[in-house]
């Protein structure tokens, strides 16, 4: 019987091979393949397979292309990366020394060769006894580990992750240029040959004006706060939250001056020309590019789209769009992680900020947010400071998880997630500063320095528990959605979305994911079932990491030609 794990590398000849395992990750047998598409396409047609390969970046896209879509494989670059530092993992295989694989990603090109010859695009090998051998290693290491369920689970959500960034890339997000440039001109005034556009200088001589200084450079923060400092708002930055705290007329242009400059940079007309084409934009997603497991964007700017701009994503004729997002997300994670049933039941079938409100523990729900937000990011003195006491009174589980994670941090140790990524241990520089501190010499500064570096590092490791397991569940969302989807009929030619590619043309596919909000371009025939499906994948998340444990993960959904939330 055929093995449905299949090792895809570079034989020495340099030609692609197939190399099938058992169970136990021992080969079977190998074969060299001429042609790559045409072979992945039969196996994968032929029934369940998981896909290993070096890295789905590099060898992902062309299939894509090519018009065929793997169900599962496994990223053994990503995989590396968790397993390497897991806590969990107590015989490493030799995957803590340092080795080509470890090598930091850059995406390629849509368009780059699958498997060229020459060095992989993202630095680890591609030969057959190598990835074999990784694999070896990984497997061996998961099944000895402390946890190996949840570690199994955390390296197939990754590698599902990876298939959808490189899917989201090919697919697109459909993108009305028409839109965008109306909101421009509205926003900005018409596009100019030279300058800024015309509402932006208008904008900057009411500033100038106001401030008194006819020559004031508004785009030089030194020299910004010099003009500033001369027109009486002594200030320490420009951000919108200090200046909005003063009352004087530069204020509030100089906000909307800030606000224009953001757009016009950030996603104006060379922003609209490099990265919409043919009715898409099509961002490059880096999964893992934070080290909570969060992910970035190396090009596009995808996790940056202003809201103004969500207009613009726009569906094509004859489809729609089915944008969801979670509502609290990490307050949610957190419950179910300390198993704290009074937050769970503060959250349970409603707003969670409102249900603490509720249980007593503070009077607003302005208070609710700014002191939970307080607790998972390490913003535990002002206003958020006060009201954390109450938190620690009505929900112990959930703020003594936190706080442990911070004592941890502080002291230098590792925290890790639900299914076990784990937290860069403190580097030398830290370690250095903190035995500086503990010298009989040390002065009163190496003191303050140890602490606020300590309490630096608390807030990291108070947080890297939550938002870690905040990207878990996301990843198991969207793996989960990924497959729903994948069951749907393709609607007929003469309703096809053609610039979504060869293999998403004609049926629901995801589209956008940005953290905890996912926008899945689909058929207006589907649109009642894509939203069921949606909420269906959003519920099994919370099953499949948190069990049986009552805490539910309510969606913001919205079906639509736009994904604007109004």
């Amino acid at each position: 019987m055929a093995s449905d794990t299949v090792v895809v590398a570079r034989a020495a000849s340099g030609s692609p091979v197939l190399i099938e395992l058992d169970a136990d990750a021992n080969p079977l047998r190998s074969t060299e393949v001429d042609e790559l598409v045409a072979a992945v396409r039969a196996r994968e047609h032929a029934g369940d397979v998981r896909w290993v390969w070096p890295d789905t970046t590099t060898a992902y896209p062309e299939l894509l292309n090519a018009g065929v879509r793997v169900a599962r494989a496994w990223d053994l670059r990503l995989v590396h990366a968790i397993l390497r530092d897991a806590v969990a993992v107590t015989d490493d295989a030799g995957l803590r020394r340092a080795t080509a694989w470890d090598a930091a990603s850059t995406p390629p090109d849509a368009g780059d060769a699958l498997f060229d010859l020459g060095e992989s695009a993202s630095g680890v090998p591609e030969s057959a006894d190598e990835a074999v051998a990784e694999y070896r290693r990984q497997h061996g290491a998961i099944a000895a580990a402390a946890t190996p369920g949840a570690l199994r689970l955390l390296a197939a959500a990754e590698s599902a992750g990876a298939l959808i960034a490189v899917e989201l890339h090919a697919a697109g997000v459909p993108w009305s240029v028409e839109a965008h440039e109306r909101l421009l001109e509205t926003e900005l005034g018409p596009r100019r040959g030279g300058g800024l556009p015309e509402r932006i200088e208008q904008t900057a001589a009411v500033v100038r004006d106001a401030l008194g200084d006819p020559k004031a450079s508004l785009d030089s923060q030194p020299r910004l706060l010099r003009s500033l400092h001369r027109a009486g708002l002594l200030v320490q930055s420009t951000s919108r939250w200090e200046l909005s705290e003063h009352d004087h007329p530069a204020v509030a242009p100089l906000i909307a001056y800030k606000k224009q400059m953001r757009l016009y940079t950030a996603n104006g007309w060379a922003w609209l020309a490099e990265w919409v084409r043919d009715g898409r934009f099509r961002p490059v997603y880096v999964p893992a590019g934070v080290v909570t497991g969060r992910w970035a964007s190396s090009g596009g700017g995808a996790l940056q789209i202003p809201r103004a701009l969500r207009t613009a994503v726009r569906a094509d004729p004859g489809w729609t769009l089915v944008t969801a997002d979670v509502a609290q997300l990490e307050p949610r994670v957190l419950a179910a992680m300390a198993r704290d049933t009074a937050l769970a039941e503060a959250a349970s079938g409603r707003d969670l900020y409102a249900g603490i409100v509720e249980r007593g523990a503070v009077a607003t729900r302005a208070e609710a947010k700014l002191a939970m937000l307080g607790a998972m990011y390490g913003a535990t003195t002002g206003e958020s400071g006060r009201l954390l006491p109450r938190l620690r009174s009505t929900f112990p589980c959930a703020m003594q998880l936190v706080d442990d994670a911070a004592r941890t941090g502080e002291d230098g140790g590792v925290v890790h997630t639900w299914l076990g990524r784990t937290s860069p241990t403190a580097g030398e520089s830290w370690r250095a500063l903190q035995s500086r501190a503990s010298d009989a010499a040390a002065s009163g500064i190496d003191e303050t320095r140890a602490r606020r570096s300590a309490r630096d590092r608390g807030r990291f490791t108070r947080n890297f528990v939550v938002q870690g397991t905040a990207a878990e569940w996301a990843l198991a969302w969207l793996a989960d959605l990924r497959s729903r989807l994948a069951r749907f009929p393709e609607v007929d030619a003469a309703h096809a979305a053609p610039a979504s590619g060869p293999v998403f043309h004609r049926a629901p596919h995801l589209a956008f994911f940005l953290h905890d909000e996912i926008v899945v371009h689909t058929p207006l025939a589907h649109a009642d079932a894509v939203a069921d499906a949606v909420r269906e994948a959003a519920a099994f998340a919370g099953r499949l990491l948190f069990g049986a444990f009552p805490i539910d993960f309510p969606l913001d959904l919205r079906v639509g030609t736009t994904a604007d939330k109004g």
